[in-house]
C-alpha cells in the first residue's frame, strides 16, 4: 500500500470476488424476504422459521448456528490478514484500525446520545457494524474508479470493525451467564490450542473441539457465535502468504462459498421478513430507529474519515500513495452499510420486543441502501478511472 500501484494478492481477489458475489444473493434474498413476509404467503412464511428443531426454532439456529460458521470465517480472514494481510505490518495497519475505532465510536456515541437512560439504550451497538459483502460489492461495481489500495483498505477496516463488534457482542450482549459452562468452554478452547503447539494438522479435531465449544458457549449465555472466533484462532496457521496448506488456510478457502451462498443468504432470509404495516414510517422517527440512521449515514463517514484525518495530522501513520481523502469519505460512507451484522446485533439487543426488533430493522435497510447510494456515487464521480 505505499506504492502508486498496489498489486493484489490470489488470495485477496479471491476473497474480494465471494464478497462481490455474496452481496448479490444478499440483496436478492432479502427482497425476496420482504415480498414473500408481505404477501398471502406471510403468516406462514414467518411461521415456518419459528419450527422448533432440536430445541432450538429454525430462526434460531441460523442465527446461532450458522453464524458461528460466519463468524469462523471471519475469524479465519482476521488472522489471515494479521499473519501476512495488510494487518501483518503495524504501520500500515494503524490507519484501518484507526479508522475501525472512529467508525465504531461515533455512531454508537450518536445512538446513546439519542437514547441513553431510556429501555432503547440497548440498541447502541446496531450501527457500530459494517457488511463486508455489501461494501465490497458496491465497491467492485466502480472497477477500475478505485485504486487497489482502497479494497484492501475498506475490507481491513471492514474486518477490525467486526472484531469490533464480536467484542461487543461478547461483553454487552450476554444473558443468564453461567460461569461453569463458559470456563469449561475455556478449557476446550484451551485443549484446541495445546494442539496448535504440538501442530497437530488435521482439521478434524479441532472441528470437533470447536462444535463442542459451540454447545458450552451457548449454555454459558455467552453468545455462541464467540466459539467461531476462538476456534479460527485455535487452527494452524501458516506464516507463508503463498502457502495454502495449512489448516487454516484450507478451511477459509473451503468456507469462502457455503458462507457466501448458503449461510449470509440463510441468515438474511430468516431475519428480514419484515411485516411493512400502515404507519411503518412513524415508527423511523423513534429515537432508537433515527439512532440507527444516524449512526450508519452519518455517524460512520464522519467517524471513519476524522478519525483518519486526526491520525494523519498527528503523525501517526500516512496515507497509501494512491489514496487520497475523496477515497478515504467514500470508504466511510461504504461503511455505513451495516446489514448482517447490525441485523444481528438487534436481535440480541431487543430480545423481548418483537416491534422494536422489526422497527430496527427497517431502519437498518433504509440506511443500508442511503449509505450504499451515497458511497457508490459519491466514488463515482470524484474518482478517475484508471487504465487497465
Amino acid at each position: 500500500m505505499t506504492g502508486l500501484q498496489t498489486t493484489l494478492s490470489a488470495t485477496f481477489n479471491q476473497f474480494f470476488e465471494s464478497e462481490k458475489s455474496s452481496g448479490i444473493v444478499l440483496i436478492f434474498c432479502t427482497i425476496l424476504s420482504l415480498l414473500v413476509a408481505n404477501s398471502a404467503f406471510g403468516p406462514a412464511y414467518l411461521d415456518f422459521w419459528h419450527i422448533r428443531v432440536a430445541g432450538l426454532s429454525l430462526e434460531h439456529w441460523a442465527n446461532d448456528g450458522l453464524m458461528a460458521v460466519f463468524f469462523l470465517f471471519v475469524g479465519l480472514e482476521l488472522e489471515r490478514e494479521l499473519y501476512v494481510g495488510e494487518l501483518s505490518n503495524f504501520r500500515k495497519a494503524l490507519l484501518p484500525i484507526i479508522a475501525a475505532i472512529g467508525g465504531i465510536v461515533v455512531p454508537a456515541a450518536i445512538h446513546f446520545a439519542l437514547n441513553g437512560d431510556t429501555p432503547t439504550q440497548a440498541g447502541a451497538g446496531i450501527p457500530m457494524a459494517t457488511d463486508i459483502a455489501f461494501a465490497l460489492g458496491v465497491l467492485a461495481l466502480l472497477g477500475s474508479r478505485v485504486p487497489a489500495s482502497l479494497k484492501i483498505f475498506l475490507t481491513a477496516l471492514a474486518v477490525m470493525d467486526d472484531l469490533g463488534a464480536i467484542t461487543v457482542i461478547a461483553i454487552f450482549y450476554t444473558s443468564n451467564f453461567s460461569p461453569a459452562y463458559l470456563l469449561a468452554a475455556l478449557a476446550v478452547f484451551g485443549v484446541l490450542i495445546v494442539l496448535n503447539r504440538l501442530r497437530v494438522m488435521s482439521l478434524l479435531p479441532y472441528l470437533l473441539g470447536g462444535a463442542l465449544m459451540w454447545f458450552l458457549m451457548l449454555k454459558s449465555g455467552v453468545h455462541a457465535t464467540i466459539a467461531g472466533v476462538l476456534l479460527a484462532f485455535a487452527i494452524p496457521f501458516s506464516g507463508r502468504a503463498e502457502d495454502e496448506s495449512s489448516p487454516s488456510h484450507r478451511l477459509e478457502h473451503w468456507l469462502h462459498k457455503p458462507v457466501a451462498f448458503l449461510i449470509l443468504p440463510v441468515f438474511a432470509l430468516a431475519n428480514t421478513g419484515i411485516v411493512i404495516a400502515s404507519g411503518w414510517q412513524n415508527e423511523l422517527l423513534g429515537s432508537n430507529s433515527l439512532g440507527i440512521l444516524g449512526g450508519l449515514v452519518v455517524g460512520k463517514p464522519l467517524g471513519i474519515f476524522l478519525a483518519c484525518l486526526l491520525a494523519v495530522t498527528l503523525g501517526v501513520c500516512s496515507l497509501p500513495g494512491d489514496l487520497k481523502w475523496r477515497h478515504i469519505l467514500g470508504a466511510g460512507l461504504l461503511g455505513g452499510i451495516g446489514f448482517t451484522m447490525s441485523i444481528f446485533i438487534a436481535n440480541l439487543a431487543f430480545t423481548d420486543s418483537a416491534s422494536l426488533v422489526n422497527a430496527s430493522k427497517m431502519a437498518i435497510l433504509i440506511a443500508s441502501l442511503v449509505a450504499g447510494g451515497l458511497g457508490f456515487f459519491w466514488l463515482r464521480f470524484f474518482s478517475q478511472a484508471r487504465p487497465g
